[in-house]
């Protein structure tokens, strides 16, 4: 596929960043004609590519797009991809404009990259499957049955998907779905994800007195809902890093000493990890590394707080209100909803007397585990092996793609993640990228992942 892409590759440029120009923030009310700007845009993108049907379909939120070529073969895949994308703010810390794509060299290595925000996560990785379809297609090469199933809600939890799924299951039948929507462990070594940690996502209001008040007339003899908010999130977890929350552990299966051993053969240096992240130590539950901390064991964060004045100078005032948004990434046989439950249990349980606590639940799903002793997986092995020079790695992923658990559970089928984003990519943040070798290498790899299965 080298040759194709080297003859192709401006204007494969030119329709990624068709796409790449398109806002799809799904989390933001304002973007919702984007979206369907976006998902007809990929409707024609796979009818050019080849598809004999492709199509725009309603859901309970953002549209999904689905679209086939069936040639009568015995075995099907079905790429899963999302084009939503992440709010891109903070703006000012973009060096170019997020939805106006360009090359540009990386200002460490100086190699050529996309920047834009989609440009890995995931346009970028969903781009590569429609050109390794085009590729095996135009030249006689395509093996199997490939179908197509795009949704714009994936950052933000996939709230409809799950019943579009139920609803077209004859529709998806397939026998692998293939995924490129997550990050190898490092520039040096592919790997292969087996597996994603789940995820529990809640807003957590404090509530004291029924208005602000001067901080100078009422401070100290009324509760501050910010103070007390961060002593009940300061008491989430212990001194060792174990969560607190009664029952947290209570499903989590604990990994033998070999399969620990076989996780952290992964190349890493903590090293290079910590000056990437220009810390001075990590930290984490006792007993773990960090690999094993991000990939087998359960965590918990405050992904944003609030409450009170923020803007420019001063303000006394003591605030109504708190919030906070927390995270729980969840290993496998944790139920996302078990484990809200219980949360949400315990942080109305701690809550003293001089506030009210409200705890929301925003989103969530389980996570999986998938065999590596497929066939896929060694067809995957095998095609990542002849691109990169190097065998791939088995690897757990930190994050979270919830509506995969729940496509397993629903089609009975098991999800291949081949991904080929890098942590150098900085996906949800400002200034998120992709590396153009990268992009090519997961060209290369699909279709002869399509060829080899």
């Amino acid at each position: 596929m080298k040759q194709y892409i080297q003859e192709n590759k401006e204007r494969f440029f030119e329709e990624l960043f068709s796409l790449l120009r398109i806002p799809s923030v799904s989390a933001k009310p304002e973007h919702k004609a984007d979206m369907y700007r976006c998902a007809g845009r990929l409707v024609e993108l796979l009818k050019e590519a080849g598809a004999q049907e492709a199509a725009v379909y309603e859901t309970a939120g953002h549209p999904v797009v689905f679209g086939r070529y069936d040639m009568g073969a015995e075995k099907t895949i079905l790429v899963y991809g999302h084009y939503d994308v992440q709010p891109p703010e903070p703006l000012e810390k973009w060096r170019t404009n997020p939805f106006e794509p360009v090359i540009a060299p990386d200002p460490a290595t100086g190699e050529e990259a996309i920047y834009a925000r989609g440009a890995n996560d995931d346009k970028g990785q969903l781009f590569m499957h429609l050109k390794a379809f085009e590729f095996l297609l135009r030249k006689g090469l395509l093996r199997h049955n490939v179908k197509f199933i795009f949704e714009g809600e994936e950052e933000i939890g996939s709230p409809s998907l799950p019943a579009w799924i139920r609803e077209h299951k004859d529709w998806l039948r397939s026998d692998v779905v293939l995924v490129s929507d997550t990050t190898m462990i490092s520039e040096k070594v592919p790997s292969i994800n087996c597996g994603m940690r789940g995820l529990a996502y809640l807003e957590v209001t404090v509530t004291g007195p029924n208005k602000d008040l001067h901080s100078g007339h009422y401070g100290g003899a009324v509760a501050n809902p910010i103070n007390v908010l961060c002593s009940m999130i300061a008491s989430l977890q212990d001194a060792d890093g174990r969560i607190t929350v009664p029952g947290f552990y209570d499903d989590v299966v604990e990994l033998s000493a070999q399969d620990r051993s076989l996780l952290n053969r992964a190349p890493f240096d903590l090293e290079e990890y910590k000056a990437f992240l220009d810390i001075n130590e990590v930290k984490g539950e006792k007993g773990y590394n960090t690999l094993e901390r991000t990939a087998i064991r359960p965590s918990l964060d405050v992904c944003g707080i609030w409450g009170g004045y923020t803007g420019a100078g001063a303000k006394t005032v003591l605030p109504s209100t708190a919030h906070a948004k927390i995270s729980m990434r969840l290993v496998p046989n944790q139920q996302a909803a078990d484990i809200t439950r219980k949360f949400a249990e315990h942080f109305l349980s701690i809550a003293p007397p001089y506030v009210k606590v409200s705890v929301q639940p925003c989103e969530g799903g389980d996570g999986f585990l998938i065999p590596l002793s497929s066939p896929a997986f060694k067809a995957a092995s095998r095609a990542m092996a002849e691109v990169y020079g190097v065998e791939p790695v088995p690897a757990r992923g930190g994050g979270s793609i919830a509506i995969l658990a729940e496509m397993q559970k629903i089609l009975g089928v098991d999800p291949l993640l081949m991904g080929f984003g890098l942590e150098r990519d900085t996906i949800h943040s400002p200034n998120e990228s992709y590396l153009l070798r990268q992009l090519f290498a997961g060209m290369e790899s699909i279709a002869l992942f399509c060829q080899y299965w």
